[in-house]
């Protein structure tokens, strides 16, 4: 009886396993059309769609769209946005996190959840104001424009509000007595613990900078600061009768997002796991 019962128990588990691994295909098999098709003529991908691949591999796809169209530079372009971005989102999450979740001071559950409120303004709303805050200030169609208005994020606050205020009192009263100041609290205490929050911070902060695309395009208006979003459109505009040049520019531009998401799931995971133990 029990080798049954172990029998239907191991049946099941791999009826599982072979019904996750088609769902997986299922959703793996448009990129892989896509990366294939970036390796193809223009000819064979109308002669037989559904063919992977082509006669040969044609990686001279790739050197066009960075060399002709000038992904690469719109590529370097939109790391420094991203990285910029990331790390002043970071830094002023953790500080607003921090101060939201610790240090008491009149007023702080009302300027939290006023702060917190701004994510329900949509975008369009603020749009044409901080437009014209980018001229007054002579940043139009500069890197500047889509760096400096996004280094605050009250969504960033919260997850990081959440996460410290899962960390024993008993660690930053410790600390105290050590003589350690606030700031020294938090980058010598908390920050080590916030690895989690910090990962998923940054994986959410990197995936919207990278994939911005509305902003720079009020923003910027010469090719030399262009970011990856606009030269994709660049690219469909000017290349629209050649798909592998289109799909080779749609590649380039999702394979870095993909990589920073694989190396920062396990964090992902976890850090939202643990930000909502306290409210």
């Amino acid at each position: 009886m029990f080798a049954r019962v172990h029998r239907g128990e191991a049946r099941g588990k791999i009826l599982f396993y072979v019904f996750l691994t088609v769902v997986g295909l299922v959703f793996v098999y448009p990129f892989i059309f896509m990366v294939a098709t970036s390796l193809k003529e223009s000819p064979e991908v109308f002669e037989n769609i559904l063919s992977l691949f082509g006669a040969r591999l044609r990686t001279e796809n790739y050197v066009t769209v960075l060399r002709t169209v000038n992904m690469g530079r719109y590529m370097i372009n939109t790391v420094i946005v991203s990285l910029s971005v990331v790390a002043g989102q970071i830094v002023t999450s953790l500080l607003g996190g921090y101060a939201f979740a610790r240090i008491r001071f009149p007023g702080r559950e009302l300027l939290f959840y006023l702060y917190l409120g701004t994510i329900m303004i949509p975008f369009t709303v603020i749009m044409i104001p901080m437009y014209k805050l980018m001229l007054t200030f002579g940043w139009v169609d500069k890197l500047q424009s889509l760096i400096i208005p996004w280094i605050f994020t009250a969504s960033g606050t919260f997850l990081m509000r959440q996460f410290m205020k899962s960390i024993p009192k008993e660690l930053e009263e410790a600390a105290y007595l050590d003589g350690a100041n606030r700031l020294t609290i938090l980058w010598k205490v908390f920050v080590p613990l916030a690895g989690p929050a910090i990962a998923t911070q940054f994986t959410i902060s990197f995936l919207y900078a990278w994939n911005s695309f509305i902003w720079p395009l009020v923003a910027i208006n010469s090719k030399a600061n262009y970011v990856v979003t606009q030269g994709l459109a660049d690219i469909q505009g000017g290349y629209h009768a050649s798909p592998p040049l289109v799909l080779a520019g749609a590649t380039l531009v999702i394979i870095p997002t993909v990589l920073v998401f694989l190396a920062a799931q396990r964090y992902f995971v976890e850090g939202i796991a643990t930000t909502g133990i306290k409210g």
